[in-house]
This record gives structure tokens, C-alpha cells and sequence, in this order.
């Protein structure tokens, strides 16, 4: 199955040629999302009606679909097909930004805090990952996060070798006498975890608050309609309420949602526990006008950069700005493609939606 974290390099002459949704005043959008822990409440909204209440209450009309392929569903969104999408941090600033779409994070939803791990076959520290062969999906959040752990031991990709591979073979691969490391994500993790030779020797727990999930919305749609990022905030926060909740309704979601993404309710919830869900909108708002987020960012443009994901011809990580929360830039302020907004998660906050 293909996930949020199968990403391939997007570039202009491989996007569909769709005629793209133009900035006006408009009543009906369409979301893409795609399977993982953390977007599953978007398709449950989807299934429980929650979508219609939310697009009911602001007179929209509001088309839900899910993507069996992330970057395809990243590649329409960045077409023109879709108003709005889920992604990653990093794959926003990637493919959409650096593919010239102007682009605004309406929810801030999670970070991975467990859900990304690096494994070695056999005994060892990560420091004994030098000179192996590392698997994982090339210019993926596996290859950032490889990058990260990497930088805690003082050393560097030059001191092994990336081994690009398809993620729906990773548990397969691992068991096979080529593979010395892999570096992959849930649900594969939970399951390589329990193989007797795997040593799970660095997580995502390790940089918390750097892979983030995220809802993201055409920024020209938004200002044209901001009715439309106040109903993805109310479908988001009535949703989560429910997911998390002590209640056999909320225990009957999590089992749907389990179910829908390939497991069940224990391996849901288990893959729960290795996320910081921002089930509350003012802990989202938090994070969002954190100044921890410019350092994220920082270390997420630098790494794009240097594996030359910023878009050809791209001379520096300045080369796209991205507009935090309190309006500072990152990068070039005459080219701001990527913004992080905490203002419809306000609204949520103040039950103003």
C-alpha cells in the first residue's frame, strides 16, 4: 500500500495537464487525502456525514477522495485538480511549492513521534550502521530522518549506502540476507520491531515535532473563500473529538479507521501511540507559532536542497520563502509559496467557527 511517505521525485513534465481550480468566490471544493494514522479522520468524516454537516453549515459542496498513491494525489493537488490535500512538511515545501503553488497549511495535525524508525540487523548501536547498506524510499521522510539520525553520531550518507526501495517490500526485504539496515515507517515498523534480528536503533520519538502532517489548501482558493478552510477546521476538530474519545463511539471510529487503513483497532491505536495527535486547536495553534517551527523548517529546506528537491535550478534554500505564523520569511519573501497559519485553528479554539 502506498502511503503518505512513498515519495518520488515530482517534477513539472510528469503532472497531469487539468485545468486548475481558479481563485474565486465558489461553493463547491474538493480535498484529496491518503492513507495514514494521522489523515485516516478525514475519510471517516467523509463516511459519517461529518464532511456534509461542516459543508451544510457554510452552503458548500465539499468532495472527499482518497488516494491509494500519496504523490499522486500530491501531483493533482499540484495540477490544479484539487483545492486542498494532505502532506507531509517536508513533501509540501517539495512538490506543490516547489512546483510554483502557492500553498497554506489550514490544519496542523500531528507529528510522528515513533511512527519512523531506523533499523540494524543484529546487535548495535546506530553508530554501526556505517559501512552497511541502508534501505529505505529514496527522498522520502525515511531518507530525512536517516539524515537526522545520522548528524546524533557524527556521521554522514558518505559513510554508507542508500539502497532505494519500494515500501510495500520492506517487512519482505528485511528478512532477506542482502538487507544490513532499513530505515521505513508504520504499520512496517510495529512489524519489523518483533523479527529477532531487527534493532531498532533510532526513532522519529528522537526529533520530536519535525515530520508533521498537515491539511493544506490552495492559498488562492482560501482567500477567496476562507469559508472553506473554516469548514476543513470544523470537520477536523469534530472529527479528532471523536476519534480520541473514551466512548464506545469513539472506540467504534478508531475501530473504522483501523479497518479502512489495512489493520484494526489495536494496530491503530498502537500506531496512535507513536503520534502527538493536536486533537485540541489551541495545542495546534501552539505549536504553529512556536519559533521551534523556523528551526524545523530550517533543517527540512536545507535537506531538500541538498538532495536538489527545491526545483531545478534552485541556487540556495532561500530560493522559496515560507511564511510563518507570525509573517517572518524563511527564504526568498518575493517568492513565499509554502505559509503556515494558525488562524482557522483559532477560530476553533474560540468556537468561532
Amino acid at each position: 500500500m502506498l502511503t503518505r511517505r512513498s515519495l518520488m521525485l515530482a517534477t513539472a513534465l510528469s503532472l497531469p495537464l487539468i485545468a486548475p481550480l481558479h481563485a474565486q468566490t465558489r461553493t463547491d471544493f474538493k480535498v484529496a487525502w491518503s492513507i495514514y494514522v494521522g489523515w485516516m479522520p478525514w475519510g471517516y468524516a467523509a463516511d459519517a456525514g461529518i464532511v456534509q454537516k461542516w459543508a451544510d453549515r457554510y452552503g458548500l459542496t465539499i468532495e472527499v477522495t482518497q488516494f491509494n498513491d500519496y504523490v499522486e494525489s500530491l501531483n493533482q493537488y499540484t495540477a490544479g485538480a484539487y483545492d486542498a490535500v494532505t502532506v507531509t512538511n517536508m513533501d509540501a515545501l517539495s512538490i506543490p511549492a516547489a512546483g510554483g503553488v502557492d500553498t497554506t497549511a489550514v490544519i496542523v495535525g500531528d507529528f510522528s513521534a515513533g511512527n519512523d524508525a531506523v533499523f540494524i540487523k543484529g546487535p548495535g548501536t546506530l553508530a554501526d550502521i556505517a559501512g552497511r547498506n541502508v534501505n529505505l524510499v529514496e527522498f522520502s521522510v525515511s531518507h530525512y530522518l536517516l539524515a537526522r539520525a545520522l548528524d546524533t553520531v557524527g556521521l554522514s550518507e558518505r559513510d554508507l549506502t542508500v539502497v532505494n526501495t519500494a515500501d510495500p517490500d520492506m517487512v519482505g526485504a528485511f528478512q532477506t540476507p542482502d538487507v544490513a539496515a532499513m530505515v521505513t515507517w508504520n504499520p512496517m515498523v510495529a512489524e519489523i520491531a518483533t523479527l529477532p534480528d531487527a534493532t531498532k536503533v533510532f526513532d522519529s520519538s528522537q526529533i520530536p515535532g519535525e515530520i508533521i502532517d498537515l491539511m493544506v489548501a490552495r492559498t488562492e482558493s482560501l482567500e477567496a473563500n476562507p469559508d472553506f478552510g473554516k469548514a476543513l477546521a470544523g470537520i477536523w476538530y469534530e472529527t479528532v473529538t471523536l476519534m480520541v474519545s473514551d466512548t464506545p463511539e469513539g472506540a467504534a471510529a478508531r475501530a473504522a479507521m483501523g479497518a479502512a487503513s489495512g489493520t484494526d483497532q489495536a494496530g491503530f491505536e498502537s500506531q496512535l501511540a507513536a503520534t502527538v495527535l493536536f486533537d485540541q486547536p489551541a495545542e495546534a495553534v501552539a505549536f504553529t507559532t512556536s519559533p521551534d517551527l523556523s528551526t524545523t523548517m530550517d533543517l527540512v529546506r536545507t535537506f531538500l536542497f541538498d538532495k536538489g528537491l527545491l526545483g531545478m535550478g534552485a541556487p540556495s534554500p532561500d530560493f522559496i520563502g515560507i511564511e510563518l505564523a507570525d509573517g517572518t520569511v524563511l527564504g526568498d519573501a518575493a517568492n513565499v509559496k509554502l505559509r503556515f497559519t494558525p488562524d482557522y485553528m483559532q477560530m476553533a479554539a474560540d468556537g468561532g467557527l
